[in-house]
């Protein structure tokens, strides 16, 4: 799976050095990550439409189901103490991810997440000012 990223990295012209420190900084984390979860996506209980334009809707309340489940999951660790991390790498090489986990290929990998009680208490993230991302009755209507 580093391959495939050293290989987009190297497209994007990425200098060499910091395409291994990158590649190498990711694998380590993920293998010194106590738990690894990988998020799936199958469309095999879906509703199958005959037209492209229902069928991608349709995948797109599986997309959305699956980060929903991700989240909860990642809600709950956090209620009972643990950190968790939600990363999005597995959709950049779904081949591969298949290919190492034996994945059937209707079975699309979508999130990685780790999981384990946390060495340190990281800052939080700044938010977004509420009337930035917030509006009342149409976009761009301030709700404050």
């Amino acid at each position: 799976m580093g391959q495939v990223w050293m290989a987009e990295l190297e497209r994007d012209h990425i200098p060499k050095n910091v395409q291994w420190q990158t590649v190498n900084a990711s694998v380590e984390r993920f293998a010194n990550a106590p738990v690894l979860i990988l998020a799936c996506l199958t469309m095999e209980d879906m509703e199958k439409y005959p037209d492209s334009e229902r069928q991608g809707t349709e995948r797109d309340l599986a997309v959305q189901s699956l980060a929903a489940a991700v989240q909860t999951l990642l809600l709950a660790a956090h209620s009972e103490g643990l950190g968790a991390c939600w990363f999005c790498a597995p959709i950049f090489c779904k081949p591969a991810v298949r290919e190492a986990l034996g994945i059937p290929v209707e079975v699309e990998p979508q999130a990685l997440i780790t999981l384990g009680y946390p060495a340190e208490q990281p800052k939080l993230p700044e938010r977004y000012p509420l009337d930035a991302i917030a509006f009342l009755g149409k976009w761009g209507n301030p709700i404050t």
